[in-house]
């Protein structure tokens, strides 16, 4: 196995080209790996990292390339190379039999893994308000945005990143967090590389994962907030076995807005 740096809480694992990625690593028992989405790192878990532990389950929380404590390098942004970085930590952490969990872009990300890895480790799926299998609008698929309006937000993020991020992250709540849960958020949102931002932008973009659904083989819970404007319907068509969980008082970041209901759903998917 490849020599990896253990702290109290996690390993940094090398990937690969001189890439090392952080892992928080919380607890025992089951494993439930978290994917997160943009523009922040594995931290945005911080209320499953707290609680669930206690409840039987092995907190697995992956900082992608670019974001968190992970390394930022100058490329490497795209999903297959996210899912490759991810086979190595699922390898040599040793993780098996483990619920795979990804929000928004993670859930893309989680996609690609499950379909380029033929779910290498991975017993159950989770897609938690996931940009898959396409985040925008193509000829022949309606759903989404414009490619144009996330290009401009790769443009803005050139420009003005801090008021890109604050404007991006007010558009994930239906019920307004505390100003405070605000702050917090957007401060985690600028320690990711602007690099890794815009690159990752530019991935959630083109990115096509239409394909890769019909290649999941394991049961999938799909949780969606009632009152986000991503649609979940191309996710059902390709996956019919799937079972949706309907977030009522939520929009995209039903990660927060109801992290008790988030979490009880994630332990009843581990336990079933």
């Amino acid at each position: 196995m490849t020599q990896r740096l253990t702290t109290a809480s996690g390993h940094y694992v090398p990937v690969g080209g001189n890439v090392t990625l952080y892992v928080e690593d919380v607890g025992e028992g089951k494993p439930v790996v978290f994917i997160h989405g943009l523009p922040v790192g594995q931290a945005m878990y911080e209320y499953q990292r707290n609680v669930l532990p206690f409840k039987g389950i092995r907190y697995i929380g992956i900082d992608l390339r670019g974001f968190g404590k992970s390394d930022r390098p100058f490329n490497g942004y795209s999903y297959n190379q996210f899912a490759d970085d991810i086979r190595q930590v699922f390898e040599q952490l040793e993780i098996e039999n483990a619920t795979l969990v990804g929000f928004s872009m993670g859930g893309a990300v989680a996609v690609r893994y499950m379909a380029r890895h033929q779910g290498y480790g991975v017993s159950k799926l989770v897609l938690a308000s996931a940009a898959t299998p396409l985040f925008t609008q193509r000829p022949d698929y309606p759903y989404g945005l414009p490619v144009e309006v996330v290009e401009s937000l790769v443009e803005a993020a050139q420009q003005d990143r801090p008021q890109l991020i604050e404007g991006f992250n007010s558009s994930l709540f239906h019920q307004r967090p505390s100003q405070a849960f605000v702050d917090w958020y957007n401060r985690m949102s600028l320690e990711t590389d602007p690099i890794a931002l815009a690159m990752s932008l530019k991935s959630l973009a083109y990115e096509d994962s239409r394909e890769e659904l019909a290649q999941i083989h394991v049961p999938v819970r799909i949780f969606q907030g009632k009152h986000d404007t991503m649609s979940f319907e191309p996710q059902i068509n390709g996956l019919p076995d799937a079972k949706v969980i309907v977030f009522e008082e939520s929009g995209h970041g039903l990660v927060f807005e109801e992290k008790d209901k988030f979490n009880i759903e994630i332990l009843k998917f581990v336990e079933a």
